[in-house]
């Protein structure tokens, strides 16, 4: 192990303090003017101003189409300023020794390399990143992998001193070889004792392994075991128990050639959703219940199906949609069919400065005594015969309702007349919350409508800077003003409806990596905000805080970004430091800053230095890629080709 430079990345300037609203869903959350952070020379320099967060979901279009898009309730993520450090100065590189353990494997990892017509950026995505190291969150410091000859290895550490060699605890029962268009095999920990695995051929396992980490109780027993198609890879799965039947949820990720693509990429993504069930009464088998599949055109940041099964949240570049049955289909085209035929206005309305008229087309058989308005100054109700309320509620603004009248014209249509008590008071709506009408305006309307705009745009490029109000110039506009129309974006989808039930429009908030906190909820997911990556915990069970901002690490936007040749980011379960590796050799670890023990002075203000956050690099001795990359709250561990090491980070107390 050595240790080297890296860069330092504090990245505020003393006192900087943050705006009124911690609000993901405004563009000015969380801004941080004046930032600073010293360049790796030592010098200070400004920090590149990154895009605001996100706008509104309404401002991407591809958001507002596919099934259940339009009905999903429209979200933002609320940071905690308490869990924000304004004035964090930076991370100042530590020389201390890491503790690091090497392991020789007795045969290399099951690496699948990309093949030529796998030459998409989703395929590198999903396929040529992959992490071949897999952490059990379920028990402390428990990794597994596959290697070549299809052995599934686990090393669990209880003393760093006192290492074993990795140990088989399964086989997969196919030749891996065999198959030439395989990916790599996969697997996720369901619960504490069941496991589902795929070998990369097209075939699922779901195997019920016991109590793991130990040889005395760890005994994989294949439960279920099926050939669901194409190869794919395992991208979470979870266990739970509905009505009192045992059932596993998991998530399959395939990019598969798409026809009908003439202009993209050739392919598409799909995430197919397959439940699991323990056979009724006598029955102990497990058999596929459902099976659901999602179609994107982006391998997904995120995928992870809630602990009860009941739903399922992805963070990716483009929208995700349920592919429709025939069924499916033929319902969703009669629901259109009804609505279209509703689509007539109910009634018709128009305004000038000083009353509104209103427009009812009535039946042949309704006469004046059939008809009843009921004016007040706030409301209106008009009723035909004795049907109910034909119009009815609070309107826009006040009227003198004594003043209000009503006629029949001679095309059976019912005019009423209402005036306005605010005389020049513009309406945006007739009745609150009623959409049946129609607003007809006049020409003269829309031209003064038109006119109040203009300062707002202009066809020529700040034609006239010296007006009041100048219309917005485009040179102007500064890189973090950009909104980006194919932002990430943030999905929840209900499980029995097939629809989006909440969208949060990630805009610029680049997706860093997942971890798990606790292994009974679902994955935690880091965003980069500004310069600071936050930590952000799905409460599936929680309608009012289902996004729960819970730490912060503060610069590590800033410092992942200066890394080109990062290919894994990860943290630990406590939050005690953030860590990441590039392709080979080098990993970089980012302690939360802690109280110094000594006294400890700003040379440049003179101030005493409380506590201070702490960088260490370290380089690997080995010359293989890394190709697994996982964190503890007290260690490192970092997979190659041929060996698996150790880095001790924190000691255990």
């Amino acid at each position: 192990m050595q240790s080297g430079l890296g860069d330092y990345s504090s990245r505020r300037a003393p006192g900087a303090r943050l705006p009124p609203c911690p609000d993901y869903g405004s563009q000015h959350a969380l801004r941080r003017p004046g930032a600073r952070a010293p360049s790796s020379r030592g010098a200070p320099r400004a920090l590149p101003r990154v895009p605001r967060g996100p706008r509104s979901c309404r401002r991407c279009p591809e958001l507002s189409r596919g099934r259940g898009m339009a009905g999903a309730a429209h979200c933002s993520l609320q940071a905690k300023r308490l869990l924000l450090d304004p004035k964090f100065e930076g991370y100042k590189l530590s020389l201390e020794p890491l503790a690091c353990y090497q392991l020789g494997l007795d045969a290399a990892v099951a690496e699948v390399q990309l093949r030529d017509d796998q030459y998409t950026l989703d395929h590198m995505r999903a396929f040529g990143m992959y992490n071949y190291l897999h952490l059990d969150s379920w028990y402390q410091d428990n990794v597994y992998y596959v290697d070549q000859f299809g052995r599934v290895m686990n090393l669990s550490v209880t003393l760093d001193t006192a290492l074993q060699k990795p140990r088989e605890v399964f086989r997969l029962p196919t030749d891996l070889t065999a198959c030439d268009n395989r990916l790599c095999a996969s697997m996720h920990f369901s619960s504490s004792t069941w496991v589902t695995l795929s070998d990369g051929t097209g075939r699922l396992y779901l195997i019920k392994s016991g109590k793991r980490g130990s040889s005395a109780t760890e005994k994989w027993e294949i439960v279920f075991n099926e050939e669901l198609g194409s190869p794919f890879i395992v991208a979470h799965s979870v266990s739970f128990v509905k009505s009192d039947a045992h059932s596993v949820a998991v998530l399959l990720l395939r990019v598969e050639k798409d026809e009908l693509d003439t202009k993209g990429s050739g392919f598409h993504v799909t995430l197919e959703w397959v439940t699991i069930a323990k056979g009724k009464e006598g029955d102990h088998r497990y058999e596929i219940i459902k099976r659901r599949v999602l179609q994107g055109k982006s391998v997904p940041h995120y995928a992870a199906i809630e602990p009860s099964g009941d739903g399922l949240m992805i963070v990716s570049h483009k929208p995700f949609t349920f592919m429709q049955s025939e069924s499916d289909e033929l319902e969703e085209n009669h629901e259109e069919k009804v609505s279209n035929e509703k689509k007539d206005p109910l009634y018709f309305w128009q305004q000038t400065e000083d009353d509104v008229t209103i427009t009812v087309h009535l039946p042949q058989d309704i006469t004046r005594d059939d008809i009843k308005i009921r004016f007040s100054p706030d409301n209106i109700c008009v009723t035909l015969k004795d049907q109910p309320p034909l119009m009815e509620g609070k309107l826009h603004s006040s009227v003198d309702h004594e003043s209000c009248t009503w006629i029949i014209r001679e095309d059976k249509s019912l005019e009423i007349s209402l005036i306005k008590k605010n005389e020049g008071c513009r309406w945006t709506e007739l009745i609150v919350g009623d959409t049946r009408g129609e607003l007809i305006m006049d020409p003269s309307q829309c031209a003064e409508i038109a006119e109040s705009l203009m300062h707002l745009t202009s066809e020529v490029m700040n034609p006239n800077p010296e007006k009041e109000n100048p219309p917005c110039n485009a040179q102007e506009l500064e890189e973090c003003d950009a909104f980006l129309e194919d932002g990430a974006s943030l999905s929840r989808f209900d499980g029995d409806t097939l629809k989006v039930t909440h969208i949060i429009n990630l805009g610029s908030n680049q997706y860093l990596f997942s971890v798990v906190v606790n292994p009974k909820e679902m994955p935690c997911f880091c965003l980069r905000h500004d310069v600071d990556a936050l930590l952000w915990q799905p409460h599936s069970d929680q309608p009012e805080n289902m996004w729960e901002h819970i730490a912060t690490f503060n610069a590590l936007g800033y410092v992942q970004a200066s890394k080109q040749d990062k290919k894994f980011m990860a943290c630990a379960p406590d939050y005690s430091y953030a860590a990441l590796c590039e392709c080979m050799r080098r990993v970089f670890i980012y302690r939360q800053p802690t109280p110094l023990a000594t006294v400890l002075y700003n040379r440049k203000e003179g101030r005493q230095v409380g506590q201070v956050a702490k960088q260490l690099v370290a380089t690997l001795e080995a010359n293989d890629p890394i190709l697994g990359f996982q964190a503890t709250s007290e260690r490192l561990f970092v997979l190659t080709t041929k060996t698996l090491f150790l880095i001790k980070v924190n000691s255990g107390n």
